[in-house]
């Protein structure tokens, strides 16, 4: 048993190697054009692979739009930039039925959402009745637009972006809606040395162009690849335990239960294996180990945890509850 084991393991790497050349050919082709933000780069990609959606928050001009724009275009797949607006309807975003005066019958007219790639662009400007217009098609891959459902195509990947310094004008995401992102990532300032290249790129008319890597048939079957990345059953029980551990903290000796108003849900221990084996992926791995799962559980749990008051008020981050998690569950 243990033999036929480790032969089905066997393939899964050299497999995962061949694939894992691949995105690192993506990788090398967006940072030609992206300076610095590595880490946010291979996270986007992670949520690529896993099928998933990323909220991106972070200030003005740190190259978002850019990001997620120079990816698709190595993906070779479509791209759509939506402005989230206080005036912006859900029509705007699904599309709508229009009435042809000539023929006397109503065409639906498709909505910027059925393309590959998408950029909310600063999400919480809009009312919640249009962030949820992104429910459906975040969770079902589906739309309905008057009483039809169109599928969307497959790759589909949500990048929605959110300033969290200026709230004015902004409304609060839907919980509900939070949870349907995968990750949330935290984008940081360049460095001076990334800096002066960002500068000499963008004053000296400097052109770049990628190429494409990967097109979209590519990328279902790296999809679907993805979830084959053997994850033994003590891993399995690791991920239970932090998950668990959000929600029962005292059962695992930890002294934050007053700190946590509402802990992860199933959909977390999901995301958390998803993504961890593409980032076993990403580094030719066709087996999860437990160093993945401490690599992305942060991006994962983040904005899941729902703090009290007095954990907000006392400057304590959801990311400081799952460093105390993660430093008492026993690694396997």
């Amino acid at each position: 048993m243990k033999m036929q084991m480790n032969k089905d393991i066997k393939k899964l790497n050299i497999e995962a190697k061949k694939y894992s050349e691949k995105l690192n050919l993506v990788l090398n082709e967006v940072k030609k054009i992206i300076v610095g933000q590595d880490e946010i780069l291979d996270k986007l990609l992670i949520c690529l692979v896993a099928d998933g959606h990323v909220l991106l928050e972070g200030v003005p001009g740190l190259a978002k739009t850019r990001i997620i724009k120079t990816l698709s275009d190595t993906f070779n797949a479509n791209f759509c930039r939506i402005q989230f607006t206080p005036d912006l309807l859900p029509a705007d975003i699904i599309g709508t039925k229009i009435y042809d005066h000539k023929k006397g019958i109503f065409y639906t007219q498709k909505g910027p959402i059925f393309n590959n790639f998408i950029l909310a662009d600063e999400i919480n400007r809009a009312p919640p009745k249009v962030q949820s217009a992104l429910l459906e098609a975040m969770q079902e891959r589906q739309v309905s637009i008057h009483g039809d459902t169109f599928k969307l195509e497959s790759p589909f990947l949500v990048l929605a972006t959110q300033n969290p310094i200026e709230t004015e004008g902004t409304y609060k995401l839907p919980e509900a809606q939070v949870d349907r992102f995968t990750f949330k990532l935290l984008i940081k300032y360049p460095n001076i040395e990334e800096e002066k290249i960002i500068i000499e790129r963008n004053t000296k008319g400097i052109k770049i162009k990628t190429k494409n890597i990967l097109t979209s048939k590519e990328t279902i079957k790296l999809q679907k690849f993805n979830q084959k990345i053997y994850v033994d059953e003590k891993i399995e029980d690791y991920v239970t335990k932090i998950v668990d551990a959000t929600r029962n903290p005292k059962n695992y000796g930890l002294n934050i239960s007053e700190m946590i108003e509402c802990g992860a849900s199933p959909r977390a221990s999901i995301w958390i294996i998803l993504t961890a084996k593409a980032n076993a992926l990403l580094n030719s791995r066709g087996y999860v180990i437990p160093e993945d799962i401490i690599e992305i559980a942060k991006d994962v749990l983040r904005h899941r945890l729902i703090l009290t008051y007095e954990a907000e008020a006392e400057g304590i981050t959801s990311d400081k509850i799952i460093d105390s998690i993660l430093s008492k569950i026993k690694m396997p």
